[in-house]
């Protein structure tokens, strides 16, 4: 038998390269995914498209706020590893649609919980995310930190998340890793994300707001690091901590931050190598400098010692090698 792995949101940004790359391994993956229109979906089936020519891939499309799909799912496949990527994410989207983070982050992420005690799951991973350090003003962030200051509802559920999984853990010895990722970018991202949304309004002529009037710092970390460190967490369910409990969180960020003027400075660069904007492009008469977005922070860094010092891993992909990925598919994929 094949090794099962459930990924949900398997249609999404992570989802799609974690699968495609347990694909390419040998692994059968049951992808599962609502494909809601938080963003362009059109995108999300791009995604789809490109893993369906694998025979080992198995896509369900539901909700897993819905118990009965869930358990469905499991009584169906019998996963032994889930990967638990699905989430209602975005900061500022949550400021005006809480109840979609309640529905996916805390019933979703509940009723998974449950098909992993019920359905004896060798390991969940699950996301969570570096906005639960909330306004800490240490810095690199570490997960010995405290994190009982989220600044939006987005990373109190994230928060929440890590809650429920050590319950869990430690009532029915479910071995669980959550991962708090830092800014993932590169191709066939999310439009959400600001790089994204950067260059489509760059391509129509239009301004981008530059919050912090740029002084934010991000950690950002390319999608493959990101994957690469998925993969290496999942193949090593957690030993027992100083609490016999099978639970561990790591970071999973680039380890250093970027000034974001910097970062969409190199992104305009690699936009115009990539021929989506002409080399002379007026990049300054197109940016405006503008304060900090209610439930942002100022600055994501990533204390990383742990991933090292576990799995002798850190991500490293360059930040101008990842944008001219970007670029590049942006080009192809928007011709």
């Amino acid at each position: 038998m094949t090794e099962k792995i459930l990924v949900t949101g398997a249609a999404g940004f992570i989802g799609y390269f974690l699968s495609k790359h347990l694909l390419e391994e040998g692994k059968t993956v049951i992808g599962l995914d609502n494909l809601n229109d938080y963003y362009d979906v059109n995108l999300k089936y791009a995604r789809l498209n490109l893993l369906k020519p694998y025979s080992n891939f198995i896509f369900i499309k539901g909700d897993i706020a819905e118990k009965e799909t869930v358990e469905q799912v499991f009584s169906e496949h019998h996963p032994c590893i889930v990967v638990n990527l699905a989430a209602q994410a975005g900061v500022r989207y949550s400021i005006t649609n809480p109840e979609s983070y309640i529905n996916s982050n805390l019933v979703g992420f509940f009723n998974i919980l449950e098909a992993c005690r019920h359905f004896g799951v060798e390991h969940l991973v699950y996301a969570s995310s570096s906005s639960v350090y909330g306004t800490n003003k240490k810095i690199p962030y570490s997960t010995e930190d405290k994190t009982d200051s989220p600044v939006s509802l987005y990373a109190a559920t994230k928060k929440s998340n890590e809650l429920m999984a050590h319950s869990y853990s430690k009532l029915y010895g479910i071995p669980t890793t959550g991962l708090r990722f830092f800014t993932v970018y590169g191709p066939l991202g999310r439009p959400d994300m600001a790089y994204f949304g950067f260059t489509d309004k760059l391509v129509k002529g239009e301004t981008i707001q530059i919050f912090n009037y740029g002084n934010c710092k991000r950690d950002f970390t390319y999608v493959d690091d990101i994957v690469t460190g998925v993969i290496n967490v999942m193949n090593q369910p957690p030993c027992e901590n100083e609490d016999g409990i099978n639970y561990k969180i790591y970071n999973i960020g680039n380890n250093q931050p970027e000034n974001l003027l910097e970062f969409v400075d190199t992104l305009q660069q690699e936009l115009i190598r990539a021929g989506v904007l002409a080399e002379d492009y007026d990049f300054e008469s197109h940016k405006e400098l503008v304060p900090m977005q209610p439930g942002d922070v100022e600055v994501t860094y990533a204390d990383v010692s742990d991933l090292m010092k576990d799995f002798k891993f850190k991500p490293s992909t360059p930040l101008r090698e990842g944008l001219r990925n970007f670029a590049q598919w942006y080009k192809q994929y928007y011709k």
